[in-house]
């Protein structure tokens, strides 16, 4: 059991890397979709390296920490089956599958831009970035807390944090409506 620690921190490590390429490939989403709507030849010079630029975080990073976050949790439980028997941890097992579902989702989207498929605008996207972010937020709350109970005043902060982020979303909005290069 002495590895115990050591396969804690991988897990910590690709979780941290999983979510860095959650959080910025929507970002790269928002400048494909942007650079869709650019005249020639703006347009191909763009989509061209910003394909790329998602393709490489999305395959060398994103896919393969979300691949080895999961084995590495797996690997824990494994060794402690206890943590199945606490209630915080089957909140936090939700979340996961939410999280799994999430990155799902944005892999179809990743697909479809790939493809010049752009069905969704770029306001949505920015919007699509914050999933990841209510859900880092729940899991770390109920991980360091370990409380099923009190996690519920982790959801009503996340929809503060939620209702935050829409208004600043509205406010950045507004700026680059007034000023483009915002």
């Amino acid at each position: 059991m002495e590895y115990y620690n050591y396969i804690k921190a991988l897990h910590l490590i690709f979780i941290v890397t999983w979510f860095a390429g959650l959080f910025y490939i929507p970002r790269l989403f928002v400048y494909q979709i942007e650079a869709f709507h650019k005249p020639s030849p703006e347009k191909e010079i763009l989509g061209k390296q910003l394909k790329l630029m998602a393709k490489r975080l999305w395959n060398i990073i994103t896919w393969p920490s979300a691949i080895l976050a999961t084995g590495f949790a797996i690997w824990l439980i494994i060794l402690q089956p206890f943590w199945l028997e606490q209630s915080w941890m089957h909140v936090k097992l939700t979340f996961v599958v939410l999280l799994i579902l999430y990155h799902l989702k944005t892999h179809h989207y990743y697909i479809q831009l790939q493809r010049d498929e752009v069905n969704k605008s770029s306001n949505f996207m920015r919007l699509w970035n914050e999933g990841a972010t209510f859900i880092l937020f729940a899991v770390v709350f109920l991980v360091i807390l370990k409380s099923a109970i009190n996690w519920v005043f982790g959801v009503i902060g996340i929809f503060v944090l939620g209702i935050l982020l829409m208004l600043g979303f509205k406010l950045y909005k507004n700026i680059r409506h007034k000023n483009p290069n915002a």
